[in-house]
C-alpha cells in the first residue's frame, strides 16, 4: 500500500483482506479499529490480538474508563501508518495483527465479569496468539493474568503505574482496582522476586515482595538506568505487562481515575518501553484512559502510543524466539 491508496481506501478495519502491512486512511474518517488492524472473531493465523474490556466497576472518584477502549482506538487513527517510530522493524508488516473486538459481559452480573474476562483471554492464548487489551479500569490485569499464568505458570510482572496495587484484601472475590495484584501474588500466579513495578508515588507499606523503581528514581536516574534495573529483575521470565496511564504525570495524562503529580514524562516513558526490547513478554495491557476527564484527547492519544509500543514489544520477542 501506499500513501495514494488513501483516496481511494476506507474503513479497512472491515474491507482489508489480509492482517498484515499498513493502511492509509483519512485520519478524519474511517472505521477505527485499533490502527486500522482489520476486525475479526477468527483467530486462525493470528500472532497478537487487540481486544478492548470496557470495564469500570472499582475506580477511584473519577469513573469513565469503560470509554477507555473505543477513545484508545480513535486515537490510534492519528498515528502515521508507517512503521512504528525507533524500532528496527515493522511490527505491523511482519505479524498478522487483528482487533478482536471487545469482551461481551452482563453489566447488570458483576461477579460474572472476572471469569468472563479469563475465559475470553484463554481463547485468545489457546489459539496461539497474544493479546493486547484496552481497558478499563486495573482490576481487568487480575483476570487476565489468571489466563496468561495458566499457560505459562507464575508470571512475572512490570507494572507501570502510580500505586502498587497491593493494598490487602483477603476477600477473592471482591472486585476492586487497588487489591488486585496483593490477590496475584498471594494466589500464586505472579511471582514477586522477579516482577517491578515503575513510577510509583503513593504510599504502601506492604508491596508484597514485588521490586519498586518509584518515580523520583526513575527521574534522578533516568530512563536508560532504569531500563537495566528492570531487565536484571526480569532475567529471561516469561513476563506480563501492564501500564496503568496513571503512571504519567497528570500534564501528560490527566484523563485517569487517579491522577498524581510527579510522574513520568512521555518522553521517558516511550525510551523505556522502546528500550526494553528483549524482555520475555507474553502480553500486556494499557488501563483506567478516562476520556470524560480530558477533552484534549491527550490521554488517550498517549493510551494508543503505549499499546503500540507494546505490540513492538511483543513482535520483538517473537522474531527473535
Amino acid at each position: 500500500m501506499a500513501l495514494e491508496d488513501a483516496a481511494k481506501q476506507m474503513d479497512m478495519a472491515f474491507t482489508r483482506e489480509d492482517l498484515k502491512g499498513p493502511s492509509y486512511e483519512l485520519t478524519f474518517g474511517g472505521a477505527t479499529s485499533f490502527l486500522r488492524r482489520k476486525y475479526t472473531k477468527d483467530l486462525t493465523g493470528v500472532d497478537i490480538a487487540v481486544t478492548g474490556v470496557p470495564f469500570d466497576q472499582a475506580v477511584t472518584n473519577r469513573p469513565g474508563t469503560r470509554l477507555g477502549p473505543r477513545a484508545i482506538r480513535e486515537a490510534s487513527a492519528l498515528q502515521a501508518p508507517d512503521a512504528p517510530y525507533g524500532w528496527d522493524f515493522d511490527v505491523l508488516s511482519e505479524f498478522a495483527i487483528a482487533d478482536y473486538g471487545d469482551l461481551a459481559f452482563d453489566y447488570g452480573h458483576v461477579s460474572q465479569f472476572p471469569a468472563a474476562l479469563t475465559a475470553h483471554i484463554k481463547t485468545i492464548l489457546d489459539a496461539g496468539a497474544a493479546s493486547v487489551v484496552l481497558g478499563g479500569d486495573h482490576y481487568i490485569s487480575f483476570p487476565i493474568l489468571k489466563a496468561y499464568a495458566e499457560k505459562y505458570g507464575p508470571i512475572s510482572l512490570l507494572q507501570f503505574d502510580a500505586h502498587t496495587d497491593t493494598w490487602q484484601d483477603d476477600d477473592m472475590d471482591r472486585i476492586d482496582h487497588g487489591t488486585m495484584f496483593y490477590k496475584a501474588v498471594k494466589s500464586g500466579i505472579v511471582d514477586p522476586t522477579t516482577s517491578v513495578q515503575v513510577g510509583i508515588r503513593t504510599t504502601n507499606e506492604d508491596t508484597m515482595g514485588v521490586n519498586i523503581i518509584d518515580a523520583r528514581e526513575v527521574h534522578e536516574k533516568g530512563p536508560q538506568a532504569t531500563v537495566a534495573k528492570i531487565k536484571e529483575i526480569l532475567g529471561d521470565r516469561p513476563c506480563y505487562l501492564t501500564f496503568d496511564i496513571d503512571a504519567l504525570d497528570p500534564a501528560f495524562a490527566p484523563g485517569t481515575g487517579t491522577p498524581v503529580w510527579g510522574g513520568l514524562t512521555s518522553a521517558q516513558t516511550s525510551i523505556m518501553l522502546r528500550d526494553l526490547a528483549g524482555i520475555n513478554i507474553m502480553g500486556g495491557d494499557v488501563v483506567e484512559v478516562s476520556p470524560p476527564f480530558d477533552t484534549t484527547g491527550a490521554t488517550a492519544i498517549a493510551g494508543a502510543h503505549v499499546a503500540t509500543e507494546i505490540l513492538s514489544l511483543l513482535g520483538h520477542r517473537m522474531r527473535t524466539a
